[in-house]
């Protein structure tokens, strides 16, 4: 079976027909080049509208990558006609194989793409013998189709979420992200830069009025501007805080009180001193994961009295909220807890009470949503944003950044392709 056959049964390109292949030595270097030419008897289409024109002159011969043929690095050879298009005037050809004046083919650019989701950008571009900037550019043309096509549609639910990325805490090193939160779908809607109530706006501006009066459940944290802007753009749906980021506070709040304790401790007394070493992450963990030799430290802290011990039973103690089924005996139990920590006399956890005494409404909503909408789901995608961050050991410009997320997490529609690689 020959070279040509294959192609034309997998990759046929109407008004275009395979006519030569050949293997070219470059050294020790090996590649495949395959020569294409326009089918005698089917004129050439305009670019611009796709409708046939006469022919004008031909320009010189360019070559588009391809992909690799077992192993080796393959080359489309053709010279493109301009054709005279009654509404476009003189125009190159459309070429069907290729997009713009990219020097790779769609079938390439789509190859490289889909193995991009699966390995770094420069493990992909070793694997195939092509550049780092091949792959991204493929990658960003696989992106840019997927966002003009997507359909935002039944969409009921989204989290909003700041993200850090890149070196230092300068306002450009945080990501707002909008994602879509529904059980049959979990994606990534929208990315920006910086956490500010002008960069909300413009991300449900992008996802547009219908979308978003079609809400109707909202996730965030309890970050000023978002609250802010998705009560005033979103006011229709239920504002459900994230659990996750209340976990968060009371854990902060627990190692501010044992880092403040144990530099006191030292000064006064060192054995007691000694009761809060290597106590960090169990004092962290849910006390029902604590076991061994730190929940024997862990049961004679509880047994001193010390701030820090009473700081955790306030934190444990927290975790039955979350198990009430109504609205109203979980707001008796939350007012309950605040009272207690206010008195507790531990500054940090008087902070944290206070913090969801002014967020009280937003929290019970959480009892409100009957499980509809998980914040989980938010941390989740965070995560999977962590990892695409890593693989590609940090980008150096955000535009790569959110290409990249789009890419993995987006969920975009692909091109059409006659066969798929991976």
């Amino acid at each position: 079976m020959q070279v040509k056959t294959i192609l034309n049964r997998i990759q046929r390109f109407v008004g275009f027909v395979y006519h030569k292949v050949q293997i070219l030595e470059r050294g020790q270097a090996v590649e495949i080049e395959i020569g294409l030419q326009p089918h005698g008897g089917i004129p050439g289409r305009c670019s611009q509208c796709q409708r046939p024109a006469p022919g004008y002159d031909r320009l010189p011969e360019r070559r588009w990558q391809f992909v690799p043929l077992w192993g080796i690095p393959t080359w489309f050879r053709y010279a493109p006609r301009r054709v005279q298009c009654s509404e476009h005037g003189v125009v190159v050809e459309h070429i069907p194989w290729s997009d713009g004046k990219r020097p790779i083919t769609r079938a390439m650019m789509g190859f490289l793409a889909r193995w991009a989701r699966r390995l770094s950008w420069r493990e992909t571009a070793r694997a195939f013998q092509t550049s780092w900037e091949a792959v991204y550019r493929s990658v960003e043309w696989f992106v840019e189709w997927g966002l003009a096509e997507r359909k935002l549609e039944g969409i009921k639910s989204i989290g909003v979420d700041e993200i850090h990325w890149g070196h230092g805490l300068r306002a450009d090193n945080f990501l707002t992200v909008i994602y879509q939160i529904d059980g049959h779908c979990r994606r990534l809607l929208w990315v920006g830069k910086r956490r500010t109530e002008r960069t909300l706006r413009e991300g449900l501006q992008t996802l547009g009025s219908e979308v978003v009066k079609g809400l109707q459940f909202v996730c965030s944290d309890m970050w000023k501007p978002y609250l802010n802007v998705l009560a005033a753009e979103a006011g229709q749906a239920l504002h459900v805080l994230d659990r996750f980021h209340i976990a968060m506070h009371l854990n902060q709040a627990v190692d501010q009180v044992r880092r403040a304790e144990g530099s006191r401790l030292k000064q006064a007394d060192a054995e007691k001193a000694k009761r809060l070493k290597h106590l960090r992450w169990p004092l962290l963990r849910r006390g029902s994961r604590v076991r061994g030799h730190a929940r024997e430290k862990l049961n004679a802290l509880l047994a001193s009295k010390l701030a820090t011990a009473r700081a955790w039973e306030l934190k444990e103690v927290f975790h039955h909220f979350w198990t009430y089924k109504s609205v109203i005996w979980a707001g008796a139990f939350l007012d309950y807890w605040t009272e207690r920590a206010m008195r507790s006399r531990l500054e940090p956890m008087k902070k944290i009470a206070r913090m969801l005494r002014s967020h009280e409404e937003l929290i019970l909503n959480w009892f409100r949503a009957k499980g509809e909408v998980s914040s989980g789901a938010v941390e989740g995608l965070n995560n999977k944003i962590r990892v695409v961050t890593r693989r590609s050991y940090g980008f150096r410009t955000y535009k790569a950044q959110e290409i990249a997320l789009y890419h993995t997490l987006g969920r975009l529609p692909e091109p059409e392709s006659t066969h798929r690689f991976c």
